[in-house]
């Protein structure tokens, strides 16, 4: 393998031209990764192999666009929904139409298959949610209470809950057993798009169009955190696998979110646009987009993006040291009890006979004449057969085959050139960026420990000698470990005064690194402890942390740079701006002062981060993004 080929976090897949007129929604199936069904104008629902550049199958039967499309969770059935309000839900196997549902009044804006059972939810426009028992055709409960158009619906992994998101801002928790709402979040100020359920525990997370995410603790039924520096309204989320983090696909990135307490991980630079969904597979995270006729497929590479590790190991708080998160499996949330068997065996509060047939237009579905209209074209025989009608039942719905390989490199790579093969016996190259997450020491040489060679061989030392050597390195890291415990001490007596600004100033006048960051990651976390007099002096040593080789260091710098930038640039652009004001103001003239000397640095910083965006990776996607916080300094 070409070693190009390890240094891509995200590339494009493919891009199709996937209807004859534009495409209005897609949907991946979560199980394999692999397939991808469009619905479009055209009033058809096309099935994709991702990745194969033609369609397996073309659905139609509607004879409105498709506003939304939904595989079940074994990838054996697809449903769409139109215009006008109609469901078709398709059996792909047997390549043909299996229900048609009508009721609701106004288009269908989103839909879910039961996780266990023939039971499929949707939502529309006309505000109400419907559950429909596919095998008998018919509609088994109505849920109301939304005031707008319900945009996302999602059952919970163990099936007993129906979590519904509007364009009123609020989510709603409906119990299917008891058929009644449980609780109502609304702490969202913008239209709900999205809700997804913890693959394990008792939490619930949402994205919304007012650039924010909300995880919501489902025992206690409250809000445990808040996630914001999104650039745009939040449209797809997913959890990793094992529910460690949280994935944001935001327009042209990825953010990795963590919570309890609330941070982004990781922001990676991917290129899809206003992606529409996302998908898990074989440690890589596939999204897709779609404009106008064509859909376009991503991929990122999450072996290669951070899923966790806060910010800092252990901060200073109240006098107490705040605790890391309950590793992986010792949640205090519980965990969803998954039935053995299939839904079959629960109880879904089924509607009464007058409620069935309401005034509001509830009906069967059309007798199969009607049914018939359907059909399911196969335009693929070869992909369909492997896919669909494999001679194994084992293989089913479609193979998990192999990560998607990564295209080589078309610019520098990030690695860097690899030594003559005689060099790389004598010692490993160093890296240009010490990354923070590392197995080995960085700056050990086995060189060092050995005497200059001579006429080209080297030789061998004895133990004492060698013994002597390390003890050399020994000493001289104790003794520096020895000053960076004095000097914390020296901070920490000062921050028990509750002076955040002189503490900062005595870790500045140490002329250490690793102590102003040590300061930094704890007031990073407290937005709160900012003030314009703690930007002065942190801004110019902001300048060296951005350009210093330690990502650690640099994740720092990008993190205070864009907390002073989000909480301090409105008040700083202001009073520069303002007119002079009438008469001596002591207090205004200190303030002008100071927000000019925040200007300076930030104009210096600017070109800083201009340089940098320019890198591919994640520090390239820190820098990107800071670069559009500072775009205003140029105005």
């Amino acid at each position: 393998m070409a070693v190009a080929n390890t240094t891509k976090t995200s590339w494009r897949l493919q891009e199709i031209v996937a209807h004859s007129s534009n495409v209005v929604c897609l949907a991946l199936g979560k199980n394999s990764g692999r397939l991808l069904a469009t619905g479009g104008e055209d009033c058809r629902v096309n099935i994709w192999a991702v990745s194969k550049p033609n369609c397996i199958m073309s659905l139609t039967g509607h004879n409105n666009p498709v506003e939304c499309v939904k595989f079940n969770n074994s990838e054996e059935q697809v449903v769409a929904g139109s215009q006008s309000g109609s469901l078709r839900v398709w059996d792909l196997e047997a390549a043909k139409i299996l229900r048609t549902l009508m009721g609701h009044k106004a288009n269908i804006c989103s839909l879910d298959f039961h996780p266990f059972g023939e039971y499929l939810a949707s939502g529309s426009m006309d505000t109400n949610i419907k559950l429909w028992d596919v095998r008998r055709k018919g509609c088994v409960f109505r849920y109301k209470g939304h005031t707008q158009a319900v945009r996302c619906l999602a059952f919970s992994p163990d099936g007993k809950w129906l979590a519904s998101a509007s364009d009123d801002s609020t989510i709603k928790l409906w119990d299917l057993t008891a058929g009644k709402m449980i609780t109502e979040f609304t702490a969202h100020t913008g239209a709900i798009n999205i809700i997804q359920f913890h693959p394990n525990e008792y939490l619930l997370a949402s994205g919304s169009s007012d650039r924010t995410i909300k995880l919501w603790d489902l025992e206690k039924f409250k809000m445990i955190g808040s996630s914001e520096g999104e650039m745009g309204p939040v449209r797809c989320l997913a959890f990793n696998l094992d529910g460690c983090c949280l994935y944001s696909g935001a327009v042209d990135s990825l953010r990795v979110y963590g919570w309890e307490p609330d941070r982004c991980f990781d922001v990676v630079s991917v290129g899809w646009g206003k992606v529409a969904d996302l998908a898990i597979c074989n440690h890589q995270l596939i999204g897709v987009s779609h404009k106008l006729t064509n859909v376009s497929s991503y991929v990122v590479d999450l072996t290669r993006v951070k899923k966790s590790g806060s910010v800092i190991q252990g901060v200073i708080q109240d006098d107490q040291p705040l605790t890391e998160p309950s590793p992986k499996g010792s949640t205090l949330r519980r965990n969803y009890d998954r039935p053995l068997t299939t839904c079959s065996t629960q109880r879904v509060k089924q509607s009464s006979e007058s409620d069935r047939r309401s005034p509001e237009g509830e009906r069967r579905s059309p007798s199969s004449e009607d049914e018939k209209e359907s059909s399911a074209e196969i335009r693929n025989p070869e992909d369909y057969k492997e896919i669909f009608q494999p001679k194994s039942a084992i293989s089913r719905t479609p193979p998990k085959s192999e990560p998607f390989p990564a295209p080589l490199e078309d610019g520098e790579s990030l690695l860097p050139t690899p030594p003559p093969v005689v060099a790389m016996a004598k010692a490993k190259p160093q890296p240009s960026v010490i990354l923070s997450t590392r197995n080995e020491p960085i700056g050990l040489n086995v060189g060092d420990f050995l005497p200059p060679a001579r006429n080209n061989r080297p030789s061998v030392l004895g133990d004492d000698e060698a013994l002597a050597q390390i003890r050399k390195g020994h000493d001289t890291m104790c003794v520096m470990l020895t000053s960076r415990h004095k000097n914390l001490d020296t901070i920490r007596a000062v921050w028990g005064s509750g002076d955040v600004k002189t503490s900062l100033d005595s870790a500045v006048s140490m002329k250490d690194l690793s102590i102003v960051v040590d300061i930094l990651n704890i007031v990073n976390l407290k937005p709160s402890l900012w003030k314009l007099d703690l930007c002065t002096s942190i801004l110019p040593q902001i300048e060296e942390l951005l350009q210093s080789k330690y990502e650690s260091y640099v994740q720092t710098g990008c993190t205070s740079l864009k907390l002073i930038l989000k909480r301090f640039w409105p008040l700083i652009s202001d009073t520069l701006t303002a007119p002079p004001s009438v008469g001596v103001d002591i207090t205004r003239e200190e303030r002008h002062q100071k927000c000019k000397a925040c200007y300076k640095q930030l104009k210096n910083l600017s070109n800083v981060v201009k340089n940098k965006a320019d890198q591919v990776g994640r520090h390239g996607s820190a820098f990107k993004e800071l670069q559009l916080l500072m775009a205003p300094l140029d105005y």
